[in-house]
């Protein structure tokens, strides 16, 4: 399967929810639905590198199918309140490299 970038994944899901999809569900219940799929995804985690342990309905689930649901959400948001996530996150490398450069190399911690 071919890569594609930021603006080719906005473009092809708001084809398919136009296609398939009838409309975007509103902004608010996007937004709903984007923090009940990240729960999702952090139940895996916790159980994939965390203390707690498998529920047998949890076994099936794919940890890749779970960021890619967070991703489709987060992109549906994008699309219908007018964000280009390539725009939006190159600007966002720039204010993390600008305010962070020297902040995590001089961290004792790490």
């Amino acid at each position: 399967m071919a890569e594609i970038t930021i603006r080719e994944a906005q473009e092809q899901v708001d084809q398919w929810i136009k296609t398939y999809g009838v409309r975007y569900f509103n902004e608010l219940t996007n937004m709903t639905i984007l923090t009940e799929e990240v729960g999702e995804l952090a139940r895996i985690m916790a159980r994939t590198y965390g203390e707690q342990s498998f529920k047998e309905s949890d076994k099936s689930k794919d940890l890749g199918d779970e960021m890619a649901d967070v991703l489709w959400v987060l992109i549906c948001l994008a699309n219908q309140t007018g964000v280009n996530l390539t725009e939006a996150f190159t600007k966002n490398l720039e204010k993390k490299t600008d305010r962070d450069k020297e902040r995590h190399i001089n961290n004792t911690k790490l």
